[in-house]
């Protein structure tokens, strides 16, 4: 039977690095849920559909073939047989990725192929639906936040690293938003499973939540 570890929280929490040094700390693969709503919002924005056509949405998912392979032990994802990994980290994407996910029909395309993923392998996934709906088995569950404020700086921090202009005010606007959209849409809200584990990295460096979650999570 495959280990899995489930990670929840809220956008700009800090999952995807966490979860991907833990990974590496356990010898798991790591698996972006994320990452591959993503890639749908991508095909969606590319499309140039308005994003309050659900109907649209549901039509055009059906041509988006998103699937993720690993290659020299990072995760790729493909849409379509492109790599978009380079695409995925846009706040218009996004944004995107928070209107589509809650629609059903767009959550069962790829909650399939996660559980598929995790039953065929250890792993730790990280989402906003992971411990509560994808994997409400997974031997271990972790419910990560921060503050708004820290999450909006954090983002600002990324952006400026990679050159580019940020608003502050906006960003954190837009992630309490996103936390509000994610907590209250009508399937698979985003909340702290009644097993999970809570850790808040407000006042956290990488490196103490990793060593956190090494510990918290090591097989019994």
């Amino acid at each position: 039977m495959s280990y899995n570890i489930a990670v929840d929280g809220p956008a700009g929490a800090g999952k995807s690095t966490i979860a991907k040094a833990v990974a590496k700390r356990m010898n798991l693969i790591y698996v972006d849920t994320g990452s591959m709503y993503r890639a749908l919002a991508l095909f969606i924005v590319r499309q140039k559909i308005d994003l309050d056509d659900r109907e649209k949405i549901i039509e055009k998912c059906g041509e988006a073939d998103v699937t993720i392979r690993y290659e020299d032990g990072v995760q790729v994802v493909y849409l379509n047989g492109e790599n978009v990994n380079a695409y995925l980290r846009t706040e218009e994407v996004g944004n995107a990725a928070s209107v589509i996910s809650p629609i059903p029909e767009v959550r069962r395309k790829l909650v399939e192929l996660q559980r598929k993923l995790a039953a065929e392998s250890d792993c730790i996934m990280d989402g906003r639906d992971i411990g509560t709906c994808v994997l409400p088995h997974a031997q271990k569950k972790i419910y990560l936040t921060a503050s708004s404020e820290v999450r909006a700086k954090r983002r600002c921090e990324e952006l400026r690293a990679k050159g580019e202009a940020c608003d502050l005010k906006k960003i954190q606007a837009d992630i309490e938003e996103r936390d509000y959209r994610d907590m209250h849409r009508e399937t698979s809200p985003l909340k702290q499973a009644e097993d999970a584990v809570l850790v808040d990295t407000s006042d956290m460096t990488i490196e103490e939540v990793v060593e956190k979650l090494t510990v918290l999570c090591a097989k019994e």
